[in-house]
């Protein structure tokens, strides 16, 4: 829903058909007829119906848009497929709504809107040749075009006709920024509820109880038996860097820090790798580097001695780390031996010693290099176990053959996971069913900071449990709620004899909350529930049963901030994001009403689950 609100929420008087059709070519605005569905619909709203091919188009681009944000480990491939459906129920809905209600755009208003579009514009003023292009490009005549256009304004017509209803007064507005201002000194203790299990007792007749009251509810999760590798780049060993590589890097670390070494040059420039010896020979013998250059050298440089000022090794592109090789621990004076690069054989002379060197940075550059290694080695070696697991081969026998500890879990949980590897991606490759069926090895499985190949085998179906399989959880549930109980008990007894003193007794340094709002995250949500029920004016006690047991607040006067401290501007943005949230709950409800009220056929079976 959050997604159709910002969808509506870019219709600020001018709708561009360039911001229509990208939503309208992935959520697939079909026509109005009639009829029974056919085998590639997906949902039948009344009269609308969507397909599969758009499903599968919106979950797509869904998938990319998630990937662009978030990493793939933290996808949760079902929730995303559940939330495109709803998605397109919704759609279909209001779109069969705006069809019963008779809301309708003119041709003459949607060629007025096309008309604007710069998309469709050339030299300033629309074009007819673009805007055929584009038809011809998507495969649309202009009649299906403007039915489409027809559609999904329509729609849009609709659903801010609901959102504008919301209306909330000025005053309630300000009330509720008071009531989020308010803020008062806390000071918190809590009981844990495991501190009281040991004084409760559950009786066979209790658990019977809850059984026949909850049976429908226990149900033991779809399991798999998990085998698993896990790799991680600290598992690959590289070889220590060679000179080469160190000094690859500097070329690389003066290129990314936008740097010189300091160092200045002189250099001769010529074409074959003969006259680049012969002129080594002379350099050898002693000749001198700047009348050798004026002589031979073919760059322009030659004339002025060869002197190309400091070493830049972005100037040699591709060839900045063989120059850097070349030029590695020369001193001041000193002569390279020819150097082949893409200018094409160069002999280079250090004619001043630089402010920095490889030395300088060697163990940054060494470690660098490691990596640089390191992640290459990695890559490689997911690549091969990939095709490992291609290849029939099983957990155990790949781990033996990387040298990897092959791990395990027994009766890994599709649902309510708390394992290690409880991540949304790994409990889908684990749940595949062509990995279930096969008990094949999943393609690597990328988290956070390692690589995860699952192997499932031993699956069982989700169950509902026996009396004699759900006993003991039935109790730790039980032992729980009277835990509870008592330390609640003891909380309000605790809250009732510091009510003598003022709360005095309770307000200790490390019980100390400091100044906290509604927003303070150290408190639980029943905490942050209570703190301001209670406002006598002067210093409040009271006990509250949380998760984990119960708690015993002290909390001081309240103070509030008036909203006249804010300013218009942030109390006008409050107020509008306050009627937004109404306005969807607006729209919601107006959803629900047309779910009970329309024929809705959802072919969930073309899904496949």
């Amino acid at each position: 829903m959050d997604k159709l609100r910002d969808f509506l929420q870019s219709w600020p008087g001018r709708i561009t058909l360039g911001l229509i059709m990208v939503p309208m070519a992935f959520l697939g605005v079909q026509g109005i007829g009639g009829g029974s569905m056919s085998g590639n619909d997906l949902i039948k709203a009344g009269d609308s119906t969507i397909d599969l091919s758009v499903y599968q188009s919106e979950l797509n681009r869904y998938r990319t848009q998630l990937l662009q944000n978030n990493d793939a480990s933290l996808i949760n491939e079902a929730a995303m497929a559940d939330e495109v459906l709803e998605s397109l129920i919704n759609r279909a809905l209001l779109q069969n709504q705006a069809h019963v209600l008779g809301m309708t755009v003119s041709d003459d208003e949607i060629t007025r809107l096309i008309a604007q579009d710069e998309a469709f514009h050339q030299n300033g003023e629309f074009s007819n040749e673009v805007f055929a292009s584009f038809l011809q490009h998507n495969n649309l005549t202009k009649d299906e075009l403007f039915a489409r256009f027809r559609t999904e304004l329509s729609v849009r017509q609709l659903t801010a006709s609901i959102l504008g209803t919301a209306i909330y007064p000025a005053a309630q507005v300000s009330r509720l920024l008071d009531l989020q201002l308010e803020a008062r000194e806390v000071w918190v203790h809590r009981l844990k509820w495991q501190d009281y299990a040991g004084a409760v007792s559950v009786s066979q007749a209790e658990i019977d109880e809850y059984y026949n009251a909850n049976k429908d509810a226990l149900i033991r999760p779809q399991t798999v038996d998990l085998a698993y590798i896990e790799l991680t780049p600290l598992d690959v060993k590289v070889e220590a860097p060679t000179e080469d590589e160190i000094n690859a890097q500097f070329s690389r670390y003066l290129q990314k820090n936008g740097l010189s070494d300091g160092r200045e040059l002189a250099q001769i420039l010529v074409a074959d790798a003969d006259k680049a010896n012969e002129v080594k020979a002379k350099l050898d013998k002693g000749e001198s580097f700047e009348a050798l250059a004026k002589q031979y050298s073919e760059d322009p440089s030659g004339a002025e001695g060869g002197n190309i000022g400091k070493y830049n090794p972005s100037v040699f592109g591709n060839d900045a780390g063989v120059v850097n090789a070349a030029l590695a621990n020369l001193k001041a004076g000193e002569v390279s031996q020819p150097v082949k690069t893409s200018f094409g054989y160069q002999i280079f002379k250090v004619t001043k010693a630089g402010d920095l060197s490889a030395s300088d940075v060697r163990d940054e550059l060494i470690q660098s290099a490691i990596d640089e290694k390191r992640q290459a080695a990695y890559n490689d070696l997911i690549v091969k176990i990939n095709t490992m697991a291609v290849d029939g081969m099983g957990i155990a026998d790949i781990a033996a053959e990387v040298n990897l500890p092959a791990k395990s879990i027994k009766s890994y949980q599709k649902e309510n996971n708390i394992t290690e590897l409880s991540q949304p991606a790994v409990v889908a490759a684990a749940f595949d069913d062509f990995a279930i069926q096969d008990q094949s090895v999943s393609p690597n499985v990328t988290l956070e900071d390692k690589t995860v190949w699952v192997q499932p085998t031993n699956y069982q179906e989700a169950k509902s449990l026996t009396l004699a399989e759900s006993t003991e959880e039935i109790k730790a549930r039980i032992t729980k709620q009277k835990a509870t109980k008592l330390a609640l008990q003891t909380a309000t007894q605790i809250a009732d004899d510091a009510k003598v003193n003022g709360g005095q007794s309770l307000m200790t340094p490390n019980a100390n909350f400091g100044i906290t709002t509604r927003q303070n995250p150290q408190l639980s949500s029943q905490e942050r529930s209570s703190l301001f029920l209670h406002k006598s004016g002067v210093n409040d006690i009271w006990a509250v049963e949380t998760d984990a047991g119960a708690s015993v607040i002290v909390g001081g006067p309240v103070a509030e901030q008036a909203t006249a401290q804010i300013s218009p501007v942030e109390r006008a943005q409050a107020a509008m994001m306050i009627r937004d949230n109404i306005g969807q709950d607006q729209l919601s409800d107006y959803l629900q009403y047309l779910k009970d009220t329309t024929e809705l056929t959802v072919n969930r079976d073309a899904l496949g689950r």
